[in-house]
């Protein structure tokens, strides 16, 4: 599982590293710890992919969102455009003796600064699914369901 995660997270930099205007890396901080690339195909969409660990089980996770740009906002036009994204994906993940997969879901509310190339947000990102045990003690995962976090990000 380290490994199939450690390969997304080389691909996802070697890809973020490479590509020029649509991409934007930042880190994300709530219930966990998170290094997230946004990749803007459109003005309205785009890929979000997070990959860290969380503090509370000390699990290690990646996920892929797709996010839709569903409001804009012109409240501070000096500052900025201020914004509403709302989207769905999956996530996978593990600790040192389970494993899980599941639905991933986010509402990020924030401010795409003028001046410089910098995305503040404030999200809650949902997810939930089953969770596979080596012991045999299977079960839900449901600790994601009150992910909340503050990310911030650079545009390239």
């Amino acid at each position: 599982m380290k490994k199939i995660i450690l390969a997304m997270a080389a691909m996802l930099c070697v890809v973020t590293a490479s590509a020029q205007d649509k991409w934007s890396v930042g880190l994300r901080l709530g219930s966990g710890a998170q290094v997230e690339s946004e990749y803007f195909y459109s003005d309205k969409a785009y890929l979000e992919g997070l990959l860290g660990f969380s503090f509370v089980g000390g699990n290690i996770d990646f996920s892929v969102i797709h996010n839709w740009n569903c409001c804009d906002w012109n409240w501070t036009p000096n500052a900025g455009r201020w914004f509403l994204d709302a989207g769905v994906g999956g996530r996978i993940g593990g600790s040192g003796d389970c494993c899980f997969f599941g639905v991933a879901g986010q509402v990020k509310f924030g401010i795409q600064f003028n001046e410089v190339p910098i995305r503040l947000a404030l999200d809650v990102s949902p997810s939930f699914g089953p969770v596979f045990n080596y012991h045999g003690k299977n079960g839900f995962y449901d600790s994601g369901l009150l992910s909340m976090g503050i990310s911030a990000t650079w545009r390239f």
